[in-house]
């Protein structure tokens, strides 16, 4: 599911990498995962056994919450990517099963209905709501691949109510990515055809044509929820989101990424329509 490391050993089980918000806190013990349970986690445990039931088995089956806080989820096993990039998560037959995938879960998901008693996070959430649980935060380390696709789906903390088509935006803004060129340089290999990828996606995922015309306002809107989540982390001081917003180049980058993606909206919804 995520790189491990040997530390821990059996008893306290195998540490897994990848992710900013609970790096360090999750662990593989043999077929499960193990690691601090989100706010919503009932809610969402129901919400993940409901999409089974509806045919979507590419997410982690929760097990049980333990005394501690903490959750207990099947693991699954594959390749998940790690910053810097490499290129084999960036090829045109991975973006394309990203948004098959996504498509395979906004499916199931709008045959479950909504628990609208749950407090659900809106750090990431969709400004408009919605009556589908969206993902949120489908970003390459959240995506399991085998043999160079896409087949699961992690970590649902974020999930919250949205329209389908925020969720394709969130996913964009990582996986073309949407970002200028000099931002893309940080993480990504180089020379990636951004217009191309974002159709790419949008065909994986089967957009119809009005959805294709709305995809580059929308990503834009998601890109400045983004700017807004991460002013609030910075403002309390988190550590990892406060250290990498300076490694990143500061808030001069946010701005360059927003103004970029508004002197390119044109070109962007011709290679989705064309």
């Amino acid at each position: 599911m995520i790189g491990m490391t040997s530390e821990g050993g059996a008893t306290q089980g195998e540490a897994l990498d990848g992710g900013m918000a609970n790096a360090g806190a999750v662990l593989r013990r043999g077929s499960l995962v193990e690691r601090p349970a989100p706010p919503t986690a009932r809610a969402l445990h129901a919400h993940l056994r409901a999409l089974k039931v509806h045919g979507f088995d590419a997410a982690p089956t929760p097990v049980q919450l333990t005394p501690e806080g903490r959750e207990q989820l099947t693991y699954i096993p594959g390749d998940v990517a790690l910053p810097p990039f490499p290129r084999w998560v960036m090829t045109e037959t991975a973006l394309r099963s990203v948004g098959s995938l996504l498509r395979r879960l906004h499916d199931a998901s709008m045959a479950v209905t909504v628990d609208t008693l749950t407090a659900w996070p809106q750090a990431l959430a969709d400004p408009e709501g919605g009556t589908m649980l969206c993902h949120n935060d489908v970003c390459l380390e959240n995506v399991v691949f085998r043999d160079g696709r896409a087949t699961a789906l992690i970590d649902f903390d974020l999930a919250a109510p949205g329209r389908p088509l925020w969720d394709v935006a969130m996913t964009a803004r990582y996986w073309v990515p949407m970002l200028d060129p000099e931002s893309a340089a940080a993480l990504y290999p180089a020379g990636l055809d951004v217009p191309r990828r974002l159709r790419l996606l949008a065909d994986g995922y089967d957009l119809s044509p009005q959805q294709r015309a709305e995809l580059p306002r929308v990503i834009e809107q998601a890109t400045a929820t983004c700017r807004t989540f991460v002013t609030g982390r910075v403002a309390d001081s988190d550590p990892v989101f406060t250290q990498a917003l300076s490694e990143r180049g500061g808030w001069q980058r946010w701005d360059r990424i927003q103004e970029w993606l508004v002197a390119h909206r044109k070109v962007f919804i011709s290679a989705l329509l064309d």
